[in-house]
């Protein structure tokens, strides 16, 4: 069974990008539960429905087979026999996740399947990031860790990843999806026990190092270091 790395944090953070790095330099699994939201919501729309609309969610989610895999260079995401790797980061999805992700019948069958998927995962541990991965889906896990940065930061760093986007279209929307997730889950203030690592004034190498600090400091007292 595979330890858990649990690292919650909002849009733009820098939590996706760190997270793949540090499963690659350590060879570690890694598990984006977002994409997992992002098919839901993507399986809801293929199906001419609304995410606003919990009973079609419901509807949706009881003949949805996702297909996530752990291995940090293949990130291949399916619904049944079709790949959606591409079609999950489609504005349309984008803009109707947050549907998906407020039905608390949905959280509690996604977290379940995202912890079935660990234990059974082939590595000595999985970085799996997230919204509440720290207090909700691992609350026991070995590392927690909040990776944050200021909202301006997120804000730049997210019009940056999509070329050709509005800037401040892409701030409000950001804005907007961290007000609606946050009405659901708490993803900007640590719980107990929870390491913050902001990286509002950090650089790409430098979070990364600052996430392997925690997680070799975390790793050493578990193991009586």
């Amino acid at each position: 069974m595979s330890d858990f790395i649990a690292i919650d944090g909002p849009a733009g953070s820098g939590k996706s990008s760190v997270s793949k790095a540090i499963a690659r330099q350590r060879g570690y699994g890694l598990l984006d539960t977002g994409a997992a939201y992002r098919a839901l919501a993507w399986h809801v729309l293929e199906r001419g429905d609304d995410t606003d609309d919990v009973e079609a969610v419901l509807a949706a989610a009881s003949d949805f087979d996702l297909r996530l895999g752990l291995e940090v260079d293949d990130r291949t995401v399916a619904v049944g026999g079709t790949d959606i790797t591409a079609a999950i980061r489609e504005p349309r999805v984008s803009a109707a996740v947050s549907g998906v992700a407020r039905v608390p019948a949905i959280r509690e069958q996604v977290n379940i399947f995202f912890r079935s998927l660990v234990a059974a995962a082939p590595y000595p541990a999985v970085v799996v990031e997230g919204r509440d991965i720290t207090t909700v889906v691992a609350p026991d896990a070995p590392v927690r860790i909040l990776l944050t940065a200021a909202p301006d930061v997120r804000a730049a760093r997210r019009a940056g990843e999509l070329a050709g986007e509005n800037a401040a279209a892409v701030a409000e929307a950001l804005h907007k999806r961290d007000a609606s997730d946050s009405a659901v889950v708490d993803f900007l203030n640590a719980a107990e026990g929870v390491e913050v690592v902001d990286s509002s004034d950090l650089d790409f190498p430098q979070t990364i190092e600052a996430v392997l600090t925690v997680i070799d400091r975390k790793q050493g007292a578990g193991n009586g270091r």
